[in-house]
């Protein structure tokens, strides 16, 4: 029985060690590095501090720095604003399931596994929130959920917020063209079903919506409580953003003639014929969640994919940001995402927006994350080179001052580089496994 209780001691001990860092209270300054700060003009030479955190000052070698501040030495190092995924899906994501097309009561919080290797792969490719997903093969697969990668094993400790009625903060998945068409039971057979199905279920959010206004606060008057409707209440009013995976040109128009018709808000993801319709994705004030490494062959809806649709989505003006749909292209790829597009045309400030910023706009988070300024949250990078060089590799992630991947670490640097038990959950219990082991043979 001594060897068990000892193995439990040491787990509880082990993972109260793993609870998010509450916030510092004495400040840490990063000096000598080129700061990044997206929005602003690079600074070399430059300072951050950071404290509780959050960020308390930035700026050239003049900079102030607290007396008690702990000092770290970043020259020859470049620090940027921690990556925005807008679209993942680690922690093996689930949603709805084949019982019907659409089902807006699924929550993606509760399949959430967050002790997957994924998670510690995001943080070694520089991901500091993230947008995670259900998957696309439903017209509406459910609730996301907004990640901040802090340290932690429960959902409370890495979400980024809750709304009223108590489930996470996150947006609503849903999706058009190849993904949700099929030839058997509920699911649509077409293209024009799909949207018929979609636009009949808002219909009756709209109705449910109404009751609810009509009754206000007398409970026998409100209609009987409706977790699908509810969640498309909350779409309606504006609480939560539709994250609408598609990529034809003419599944893009679907979606926004179906945005226009109920006037909820959307993000476009994937878009892989972006660069036919940018000036109509424009002229609807809807941002664009994009994929630069996506492969062709999954699909035909994809054969007409261009690199250039970041250079697209710039020219016409849309609020675009990258995406992995991990584990579609790995998250430890996010940087390369900016240098190729770059590399086709698309500007180094908006591949950089397009990494943090704007990624953080379209999430509606962009108060607190995307860019490094005083008294947003304390998520950045340290990198060995320029973000677009292909030898450039994150050094250190920090998220809200705590330093969560580590690649002088070398059980960090195991999921940035790969190799046996890079894919194995990041709680590892085999010193536990020893310590009982010892403990017997004594």
């Amino acid at each position: 029985m001594k060897p068990i209780l000892s193995a439990l001691a040491h787990a509880l001990a082990w993972n109260l060690a793993l609870l998010p860092l509450g916030a510092q209270d004495r400040p840490q300054a990063f000096v000598g590095g080129r700061i990044i700060p997206v929005e602003g003009l690079d600074i070399d030479h430059g300072v951050l501090v950071i404290q509780g955190g959050k960020i308390l000052a930035l700026g050239g070698p003049g900079t102030s720095i607290p007396p008690d501040a702990v000092r770290h030495d970043a020259k020859g190092k470049v620090i940027m604003p921690g990556l925005v995924d807008s679209h993942s899906h680690i922690g093996s994501a689930e949603g709805a399931d084949g019982t019907a097309p659409i089902q807006p009561d699924v929550r993606v919080s509760d399949s959430l596994n967050l002790a997957s290797a994924a998670v510690m792969k995001a943080r070694s490719g520089g991901i500091t929130s993230v947008n995670v997903m259900p998957g696309s093969g439903h017209l509406l697969s459910g609730q996301t959920m907004y990640l901040k990668l802090r340290e932690g094993r429960t959902l409370d400790a890495l979400a980024m917020g809750k709304l009223p009625n108590g489930s996470y903060l996150g947006g609503m998945k849903m999706a058009n063209g190849t993904n949700p068409r099929r030839t058997t039971g509920p699911f649509p057979g077409t293209r024009a079903k799909s949207a018929a199905l979609v636009r009949e279920q808002f219909v009756k959010a709209q109705d449910y919506q109404r009751k609810l206004k009509e009754a206000g606060d007398d409970p026998k008057k409100r209609p009987a409580r409706d977790l699908a409707m509810e969640a498309l209440v909350e779409v309606l009013e504006g609480k939560r953003v539709v994250h609408h995976h598609t990529h034809r040109h003419d599944d893009i128009l679907t979606v926004l003639r179906l945005q226009k018709e109920f006037g909820f808000k959307v993000v476009l993801h994937h878009v892989s014929d972006a660069w036919m319709v940018a000036d109509e994705i424009a002229k609807a004030g809807v941002g664009a969640s994009f994929i630069a490494l996506d492969s062709p062959g999954g699909k035909l809806e994809t054969k007409d994919l261009r690199m250039t649709n970041g250079a697209a989505l710039e020219k016409a003006g849309v609020v675009a940001g990258f995406h992995t749909d991990d584990p579609i292209t790995d998250s430890r790829w996010f940087l390369r995402e900016a240098g190729l597009s770059v590399r086709a045309g698309m500007s180094r400030k908006a591949a950089l927006e397009a990494m943090t910023l704007n990624g953080a706009k379209l999430l509606d988070l962009q108060n607190r994350i995307g860019s490094l300024k005083p008294g947003k949250d304390a998520d950045f990078l340290l990198l060995s080179a320029d973000p677009l060089s292909v030898y450039s590799h994150v050094e250190e992630t920090w998220v809200e001052g705590a330093k969560v991947f580590d690649r002088a670490n070398p059980k960090h640097r195991l999921y940035a580089t790969g190799g046996p038990g890079a894919s194995h959950d990041t709680v590892d219990l085999t010193h536990l496994l020893a310590l009982e082991a010892e403990e017997t043979y004594q």
